[in-house]
C-alpha cells in the first residue's frame, strides 16, 4: 500500500495518528487487537499485541480477549463497554450497532472520547482490510 497507493497509505497514516489522541491507550491497544481478531488480520494481530506487551499489557489479558465476554473480570466496565461497541461496528451483521451497546458505550465514555473511540474502531477495521486483501505476513513487526 506505501508504494503503491502513497496518498492513500499517508491519509491513512494520519487518521491512526489523529484519533490516538482522544483514547485512553490501554483501550485503544484493546480495542485494535479485538477487531484485529474478529477480521482474521494475522499482521495487525502480531503488530498490535506486540505493541500492548511492550506498553505493559499482561500477557492474560491480551490472551483473554477472544472470549472477553467470558472473562469480564479481567476488564474494567469502561473497556467491556469499548470492546462491546468494537464487536457491534466490525460485525455491523444486522447493519446496524444496537441501540443498547452504544448506549452502554455512551455511559462509560464522555461525548469525544466516544467520537474518537468509533473513529478508532473505524481505521482499526480499515487497516485489517488493507492487511487481510493484501496477505500481509505475521511475524516480522518489532515494536518501536
Amino acid at each position: 500500500m506505501a508504494a503503491l497507493a502513497p496518498e492513500v497509505y499517508k491519509a491513512m497514516i494520519r487518521l491512526d495518528a489523529s484519533v490516538r489522541h482522544g483514547i485512553d491507550p490501554t483501550i485503544l491497544h484493546l480495542v485494535k487487537i479485538r477487531a484485529s481478531q474478529i477480521n482474521h488480520c494475522a499482521f495487525c494481530l502480531d503488530m498490535h499485541t506486540k505493541d500492548a506487551l511492550a506498553a505493559g499489557e499482561t500477557t492474560e489479558r491480551v490472551v483473554q480477549l477472544s472470549a472477553w465476554e467470558e472473562s469480564k473480570h479481567f476488564y474494567t466496565a469502561k473497556e467491556a463497554a469499548a470492546l462491546e461497541l468494537t464487536e457491534a461496528v466490525t460485525v455491523l451483521t444486522d447493519g446496524f450497532v444496537p441501540d443498547e451497546v452504544y448506549a452502554r458505550a455512551a455511559k462509560e465514555f464522555d461525548d469525544t472520547e466516544l467520537a474518537h473511540l468509533i473513529a478508532a474502531i473505524t481505521v482499526i477495521n480499515a487497516w485489517n482490510r488493507f492487511g487481510v486483501t493484501t496477505r500481509m505476513v505475521a511475524g516480522e513487526y518489532q515494536p518501536g
